[in-house]
């Protein structure tokens, strides 16, 4: 059992960083369209809110990808959990599961990412016709 143990436990390792890597990922996109917000404001320039359509688009698709590994490795980690003692070969390779709502597209699309992003770029939207 000791193995079997040990094996979910690496798992839960990767799922738990792909986690934290994801909250880290919304926390950026907030601060950093928070802060071309200060400059758009301070000089009344929308040049900064414009950097805002970059940004988010780049951080959903970054967060895409991390909710798409989080989930192959939650499946990787069922699968391990059904094993027998006997069969456990300590592989971490999730991508046999890169299938389905698995898949990267499938994490951009996301219903969470689409609430979080989507309420981003339109209070973005908000905000550079207030600006103006």
């Amino acid at each position: 059992m000791e193995n079997k143990r040990k094996h979910l436990e690496f798992l839960q390792n990767v799922i738990t960083r792909m986690n934290s890597n994801s909250f880290l990922i919304k926390g950026w996109t907030i601060t950093l369209v928070s802060a071309l917000f200060a400059l758009a404001a301070k000089d009344a320039n929308v040049n900064y809110v414009l950097v805002s359509y970059i940004a988010i688009p780049v951080f959903w698709i970054l967060d895409g990808f991390y909710i798409s590994q989080e989930r192959q490795y939650r499946d990787l980690y069922a699968e391990v959990a059904k094993k027998g003692e006997a069969d456990i070969d300590f592989s971490m390779d999730a991508s046999k599961f890169n299938t389905g709502d698995r898949t990267w597209l499938a994490g951009i699309f996301s219903s969470t990412l689409n609430w979080f992003y989507g309420v981003s770029i339109a209070v973005t939207l908000t905000v550079m016709f207030l600006i103006k």
